[in-house]
């Protein structure tokens, strides 16, 4: 269960929180880790589960999505990754968990995110969305974005957007002779 009761060293009680960050992460970039290194500062245990996004086409399958995403948060201990299909709520209320993270890019994000958040609330009351701000410097930064210039950035160009160490993954995905 998510949301456990234990006695602190003090005798206190404290409840354990789980979080769940939903995406497709086709790939991952820097404003995704920022996000999910955020969230392992306000949560116990943050799932981040990858999902398929039937309206994009992906770089990625899913598989190498949930390797890319192990590499980059191998540092975060309260970090797990994982795979769901179907309705983000039904994923998140099956792991006993309680919160949603979003995170917001540009304000027109908003929009979207909070016609989502009413749906997800319709399907499970007791679900609740948290929504961070992305950090300035990734508000322009998108999978899609990724996608559209990795065919003609290098490996500089493309550190400003993606964790480094995924990058040969990304130009081997898009030219295996490059790599």
């Amino acid at each position: 269960m998510s949301n456990e009761v234990s006695l602190g060293p003090s005798g206190s009680t404290s409840i354990s929180r789980t979080a769940v960050y939903t995406g497709s992460f086709d790939p991952v970039t820097l404003g995704h880790l920022s996000v999910i290194e955020r969230s392992c500062l306000l949560f116990d245990r943050l799932v981040v589960a990858v999902g398929v996004n039937i309206e994009k086409v992906s770089m990625f399958t899913l598989a190498e999505r949930v390797n890319l995403l192990r590499r980059v948060t191998s540092h975060l201990p309260n970090v797990e990754i994982s795979t769901f299909d179907g309705l983000a709520v039904d994923y998140v209320r099956g792991l006993g968990a309680r919160i949603m993270v979003r995170g917001i890019r540009p304000l027109t994000d908003i929009a979207g995110e909070f016609t989502m958040m009413m749906a997800n609330r319709q399907l499970d009351p007791d679900i609740e969305t948290v929504f961070l701000m992305a950090d300035e410097s990734y508000v322009h930064v998108s999978s899609s974005l990724i996608k559209q210039i990795a065919p003609l950035a290098d490996e500089s160009k493309l550190s400003r957007f993606v964790p480094a160490a995924i990058i040969p993954d990304i130009l081997r995905k898009l030219s295996p002779e490059r790599h």
